[in-house]
């Protein structure tokens, strides 16, 4: 147990909640379902608080617990992979927001990318979520996926290159149809 006292851990509790967020997000771009990334994010929090005496404070937290969620994450990918469970793309949620036309293209455009992140490997799905998404530097994405600098950089410029090029092959298909 720690020996700094259940203030301590209060504290690391509070600065959990805070991350709750920018967790979900994560968990989302690595299961690509609102439902499993509750589910996953309920699952890395439940880790964490049944190993709070592992956390070392001169860590970050938020490092932490993105590495958690990642471990939950791989551990239910080899776990399906044994005995695989039926998923439908249809249970995805929609994004709230007002009616109008602005508000229906952009839902179409966010649609769109997301199918787009979705279609990317694991690995590269993951660092582009951390580093686009939560806003990390490349050091702490590696640090938390435990992989060189060089692998996440590469990671990414494959991830967004693929995206760029999906999206640059769909804006040619619509010009054609547009013609």
């Amino acid at each position: 147990m720690r020996d700094e006292g259940c203030s301590d851990d209060s504290a690391v509790r509070e600065q959990l909640v805070s991350l709750l967020p920018r967790l979900r997000r994560f968990a989302l771009a690595l299961s690509r379902s609102q439902d499993q990334a509750d589910d996953l994010v309920q699952a890395a929090c439940e880790r964490a608080l049944g190993r709070l005496h592992q956390w070392r404070p001169d860590t970050r937290l938020d490092s932490w617990m993105f590495r958690i969620v990642q471990t939950v994450w791989i551990d239910r990918c080899r776990a399906e992979r044994v005995r695989p469970a039926s998923a439908s793309l249809d249970d995805a949620g929609e994004v709230a927001g007002d009616d109008g036309e602005a508000t229906a293209m952009g839902r179409l455009e966010l649609d769109r990318v997301r199918r787009l992140i979705a279609a990317l490997p694991d690995d590269q799905r993951a660092v582009l979520a951390l580093v686009c998404i939560e806003g990390c530097s490349y050091r702490e994405a590696a640090g938390i996926l435990e992989i060189p600098i060089g692998t996440v950089m590469s990671r990414l410029a494959r991830a967004r290159g693929a995206l760029a090029d999906a999206l640059g092959s769909e804006l040619t298909q619509q010009k054609g149809l547009d013609r």
